[in-house]
């Protein structure tokens, strides 16, 4: 199996708070607004996607205190500060001002005493609040930067939907993997990626993506570089999908072993996640675009359910259970009887 990837690499190492903030207004449309110490925001660095809620740490213990994560502080939080008399508020709130925190979310809306957002600016810690729930916008949050650190890395391939299903061609170089890809856009697929695809594991799932550079456009050996969203319009494209099966074409070889009943379910490995692999040997006048169209068809009748091979198996199965016992084993035609339709 000659396919493989470039080594994975995280997308981000660290996010200055600033990038954090920027992002999250305008990408992940969410409503921050600064509390205190918004000028120290590009000095502060997120370097985890995990977050913490400083509950016990405002009570002074400090043990498992996470503080080079994110902190969030909801209603349970606050609540607890403010009912605190004044002098044990500004005590317990530097329990955690005392590190050097990257950021305070404050959810709900919430906003602390002004002793404590002083305290916050003179510690250099920024401090945003939002009207979000808590869970929801630990929820957005998490989910942004899960992306923003995930491993990535790439491949050499085109990167098609077909009828839903995110195939990733791949095979050596000139074997015909654009031209596939551009015979499945012809007949009203969607290009994701060619040449370079981009693929970073986000969450359990693997999402494929094209670069900055190479977005909509294809090489077609002979002909150069063309504009697939301008050639065939924007239902032509996808900015990025969801990789589900992996398929490579290879010159036909007599030695090859090719999986000829599809009952062995081969997979390979991208990101330490397990994809579907079909190996298609390539002969004069296969048509690759048809049989890719089929192995997407395919693959959706066994998410829902339907194994061809294994429908085929049991029908063989029963045959030889019939001629076990005895019964007639000549080979039948389909039907018993002809109605007629005679030319």
């Amino acid at each position: 199996m000659p396919f493989s990837t470039h080594s994975p690499i995280p997308i981000n190492e660290k996010l200055t708070v600033e990038e954090l903030i920027t992002k999250l207004r305008k990408r992940v449309n969410i409503n921050i607004i600064a509390c205190a110490a918004e000028d120290k925001c590009c000095d502060k660095f997120v370097s985890e996607a995990e977050l913490n809620r400083p509950g016990l740490a405002l009570t002074g213990y400090l043990d498992v205190f996470s503080w080079q994560r994110i902190q969030i502080i909801g209603n349970t939080e606050t609540d607890y500060l403010v009912k605190l008399p004044k002098d044990k508020q500004l005590e317990a709130f530097d329990n955690i001002t005392k590190f050097d925190l990257p950021i305070i979310f404050l959810t709900n809306g919430n906003i602390l005493p002004k002793a404590l957002l002083e305290n916050a600016t003179q510690r250099g810690i920024p401090i945003f609040t939002t009207p979000y729930e808590t869970s929801r916008f630990m929820l957005l949050l998490k989910d942004f930067l899960d992306d923003q650190f995930a491993l990535q890395t790439m491949v050499h391939g085109a990167m098609v939907d077909v009828y839903g299903v995110g195939i990733l061609i791949v095979g050596k170089s000139g074997i015909g993997k654009s031209e596939v890809a551009l015979d499945l856009v012809e007949r009203g697929h969607r290009l994701v990626a060619d040449d370079v695809v981009m693929i970073t594991k986000k969450g359990s799932v693997l999402m494929a993506s094209a670069t900055i550079m190479s977005k909509h456009f294809m090489e077609i050996r002979g002909l150069g570089i063309v504009d697939v969203m301008s050639m065939f319009g924007i239902r032509s494209v996808r900015y990025q999908k969801r990789l589900e099966i992996v398929t490579e074409l290879s010159l036909w070889d007599d030695a090859l072993e090719i999986n000829r009943t599809g009952l062995d379910h081969e997979q390979v490995s991208i990101l330490d996640n397990e994809i579907p692999y079909v190996q298609l040997p390539i002969t004069p006048g296969k048509n690759i675009t048809v049989i890719a169209e089929v192995i997407a068809m395919n693959h959706l009748l066994k998410h829902y359910g339907y194994d061809a091979a294994e429908a085929f198996q049991d029908r063989i199965k029963s045959s030889i259970a019939e001629k076990t016992k005895g019964m007639n084993p000549s080979i039948k035609r389909a039907i018993e009887y002809f109605e007629g339709d005679i030319e």
